[in-house]
């Protein structure tokens, strides 16, 4: 059975409303601010292309109470950095942390259905990126950040260093 132009036509519809959605939020990043008294603070790096960005986490309870970043990047980094902050923000830790690896699975690999993709919610929109493997790093900077500041024993320190592996 092959697709129908009805089937075309809402996929590119819908392939247009994620890059729409990735350009929004790489030109007016959500949550890009510094935070007071941040339990953890982390810089990231990728020394490929030069994205960088410094992700402050309050934690409260074992919640992430507020999280939010600063730094530069090409819109793919921007776009999910602002994503990133916006899904994890309310999170219990290990839910964040769960959500990384359905996160990354993402970024690395073809989606293996709409159960998959419905599992990241909005961030469904950066699920093409795998198919640039190029633009894999920038996507998932910030998600190693979050990843290593919530894994890392030395969250009142902030003065660590992630970078991306060549």
């Amino acid at each position: 059975m092959t697709a129908g132009p009805g089937i075309a036509s809402f996929s590119a519809g819908i392939e247009g409303l994620y890059q729409e959605m990735v350009i929004d939020h790489g030109r007016r990043p959500r949550n890009f601010r510094t935070i007071d008294r941040a339990t953890c603070s982390i810089e990231a790096v990728n020394p490929l292309c030069g994205d960088q960005l410094t992700l402050a986490i309050q934690l409260t309870d074992g919640v992430i109470a507020d999280v939010a970043f600063t730094g530069s990047g090409c819109t793919i980094s921007q776009a999910s950095a602002s994503l990133m902050t916006m899904a994890v923000k309310g999170m219990a830790e290990e839910e964040a942390l769960t959500l990384f690896a359905r996160v990354h699975t993402m970024l690395t690999s073809e989606s293996e259905g709409e159960a998959a993709l419905a599992e990241v919610g909005k961030l469904a929109v950066l699920s093409g990126v795998w198919e640039y493997p190029t633009r894999v790093k920038c996507a998932s900077l910030a998600w190693q950040a979050l990843r290593s500041a919530l894994e890392g024993d030395d969250r009142a320190d902030g003065s660590r260093v992630v970078g991306t592996e060549k």
